[in-house]
């Protein structure tokens, strides 16, 4: 099992947010950016200290890179893509089945799913 890669510099993260594509779902936003690198993607994710706790905050992200991982095999490869919780969505939304069918119709629509 290959391990996820993951965006860790915050220069990487500005790149991908300033220069990529913008695709909104109902419970996420995705930026995506073509890479030199075809043969893999790294994934950022990102949610504001404003819409909750640390704890909370923390249960998203496991929640996105878990939907992420399962996906990983079915998806084109050579992108940074990095994952934005609304500001307006309530965290009592955050479910893994709202979650997951989000990231499949924002994948469908970017094309590399």
């Amino acid at each position: 099992m290959k391990k996820t890669l993951k965006l860790k510099k915050n220069y990487e993260f500005k790149r991908v947010l300033t220069k990529g594509k913008y695709y909104s779902g109902k419970y996420i936003e995705v930026f995506f950016k073509e890479q030199k690198d075809k043969t893999m993607n790294y994934i950022g994710i990102a949610i504001g200290v404003k819409i909750a706790k640390a704890v909370k905050r923390n249960r998203i992200k496991r929640i996105i890179s878990e939907n992420y991982r399962l996906m990983e095999q079915q998806l084109k490869t050579g992108y940074n893509i990095v994952f934005l919780w609304k500001k307006k969505v309530d965290i009592k939304n955050a479910t893994f089945s709202n979650i997951q069918q989000d990231m499949i119709n924002i994948f469908k629509r970017i094309g590399i799913l």
